[in-house]
């Protein structure tokens, strides 16, 4: 395929001044999914470039995804062992609530979103230009860019409280906030959801993913109307949710019977899939830093290619867990819920002992598989963890047969001199013993991809934004704030049963509903997709202590405007005001 670049003869310099902390503007773009010659070029040339700041710049782990778990009581990101992952403490503040305007969490993640729609605003008046000659293809591009500007601005009112309104590049933006941003992205939304097209798969923004952006819309708007207050739910906010969603819902997808397969190579083809980043595994920047990010940076994923590791960075909070064990009780949850954990890597039973056992004498404690076989668990992973083993000069150890031998994980990177093995403890937190490389179980949702040879590039797996699972817990949330609990109850059970793959582990249905176990399986089902703080503030969770964190300022709820931003707007007095609290 060939590779589309972003037309740099277009008037960007201007935006600068406008979309302020845009920083980067000579990167290349490239997105193999939209490709063409002629008419079809000038479309793909113009909208290749937003999809992929989305995935690369946005969506990295760093930018706007950490942002929202590392804020939220589901992940942390401790000093791990005093040499990894401080990067100036920008995670710990954000996590405790006591982020500044200087954070570079929150300002980089600004720099990415704002950037991303500026490019979204260009591609939208390039081709409107173009429709009006005729082209169909540039007039179905540009109802994807709307579509695209309000998605940005909805993640920007999310976020900072305040979106962007803005129709041609040599325009200065209006920022818009309560009320009057809701109308705004309400308008762009609804200005294509009937004439966008929905055919071109899951990677490009399309009819059923402007429904669930509608649905998102009104189900935050209590919140977005005012971020500091108790939201107030109308009715007629909640009937919308409902309308949108169940037109997704009567529509052309289906939920997955196995869960972890949303999260996997060739997830592109998934049913369940409304919209997600695309990924083909042939550029550098299909990443999957959402399966690296937390791994163990002792394990080998893909021993077919002994560079690929993880990292040891977030964590899964204590408290988070808890709510497994909370809604379980006795039952282990990797046994009553086929979304915590699917066991990949099976340990022959004569090997599961390591009483006996450590790095010391353990040479001959290994199995064999195929190295493309191998695969390491997936959920949330807890205690000792099991893998390739590499020698001195760096080659995986092999079995006779040329198949890989899997050993129980040597802990290199805290141990020491008194090695022992990687097992990942509930406890972590931010003092010397909680933050070290082993400390906290682990989120392992994303599949290391079979086509990527080192930790964070070529991933085969699409990195999923909307999907129906999300579709039915907003409707279940609508139909209960409209005290519908029969329905409500039934949407939940429905996506709870449905993860029947392996029948063992599939989640009973449920009795009784309410908005804390109507925010409990929101929890279950969403963890790791960048949603936790999303649904703590709708539910008022927010201001609740958790591991590490007891800031209870409602002022938080939104993030600091970047210092840098502010000083950028410093000629315009009273455009960009800092959010209250900081």
């Amino acid at each position: 395929m060939k590779n589309i670049k972003f037309n740099r003869s277009l008037p960007i310099i201007a935006l600068l001044f406008t979309f302020f902390g845009c920083s980067d503007l000579s990167e290349e773009v490239f997105d193999e999914s939209l490709t063409g010659t002629g008419q079809a070029e000038t479309v793909s040339g113009s909208i290749a470039p937003v999809y992929g700041l989305l995935r690369y710049g946005v969506w990295l782990h760093t930018n706007n995804f950490g942002l929202q778990e590392i804020a939220s009581d589901e992940a942390i990101l401790p000093y791990r062992g005093g040499t990894d992952w401080f990067d100036g403490g920008k995670f710990i503040a954000v996590h405790q609530h006591l982020m500044t305007p200087s954070n570079s969490l929150v300002g980089d993640t600004w720099t990415q979103i704002t950037l991303t729609l500026s490019r979204a605003v260009i591609a939208a008046e390039r081709l409107k230009l173009e429709a009006e000659t005729g082209n169909q293809k540039a007039q179905d591009g540009y109802y994807e860019m709307v579509a695209m500007k309000a998605y940005l601005n909805l993640l920007a009112l999310d976020n900072w409280g305040l979106v962007f309104r803005k129709e041609q590049a040599n325009q200065k933006s209006e920022i818009l906030r309560g009320q009057e941003a809701i109308d705004y992205v309400e308008s762009e939304l609804l200005s294509v959801v009937n004439v966008i097209k929905n055919n071109n798969g899951p990677g490009r923004i399309g009819k059923h993913a402007v429904n669930a952006l509608l649905a998102r819309l009104y189900l935050n708007a209590a919140v977005y109307r005012d971020p500091y207050g108790k939201p107030v739910f109308k009715k007629e906010d909640m009937d919308k949710v409902i309308k949108y969603t169940s037109d997704i819902i009567a529509g052309p997808y289906s939920l997955a019977p196995e869960y972890f397969d949303l999260f996997s190579d060739d997830n592109h083809t998934n049913p369940e899939l409304i919209f997600a980043l695309d990924q083909r595994g042939v550029l550098e920047t299909d990443h999957q830093r959402w399966a690296y990010w937390s791994i163990s940076g002792d394990q080998v994923p893909r021993p077919e290619y002994p560079n690929t590791r993880g990292t040891d960075a977030a964590a899964v909070t204590p408290d988070f867990y808890q709510t497994w064990v909370d809604a379980y009780g006795n039952v282990d949850p990797a046994a009553a819920d086929a979304r915590f954990y699917k066991e990949n890597t099976v340990i022959p039973s004569t090997l599961k002992d390591l009483s006996q056992v450590s790095p010391l004498n353990d040479s001959e404690h290994y199995y064999c598989v195929d190295a493309t076989k191998f695969e390491i668990d997936r959920g949330i992973l807890r205690g000792v963890i099991w893998g390739p083993r590499k020698d001195g000069g760096g080659n995986i150890l092999t079995c006779d047969d040329g198949k890989v031998r899997i050993y129980p994980i040597i802990n290199k990177r805290t141990s020491g001199a008194n090695l022992t093995y990687v097992n990942h403890t509930r406890n972590v937190d931010f003092t010397g013993p909680g933050s070290l490389h082993n400390t906290g179980y682990r989120f392992s949702k994303y599949q290391f991809s079979h086509t990527a040879p080192n930790c964070c590039s070529y991933s085969s797996v699409d990195l999923v934004l909307i999907r129906l699972g999300e579709i039915y817990l907003m409707r279940a949330e609508a139909k209960l704030r409209n005290g519908d609990n029969a329905g409500a109850l039934a949407d939940i059970n429905t996506l709870r049963t449905s993860r029947n793959a392996r029948p063992d582990q599939t989640p009973d249905a449920l009795n009784s509903i309410d908005l804390d176990i109507l925010f409990r399986e929101s929890g279950f089902e969403l963890y790791w997709e960048g949603f936790r703080r999303n649904y703590q503030i709708r539910f008022g969770k927010y201001e609740n202590n958790w591991t590490g964190k007891t800031d209870s300022n409602v002022h938080k709820r939104l993030f600091p405007i970047p210092q840098r931003a502010i000083d950028g707007a410093s000629s315009e007095e009273g455009f960009l005001v800092q959010n209250q609290g900081y």
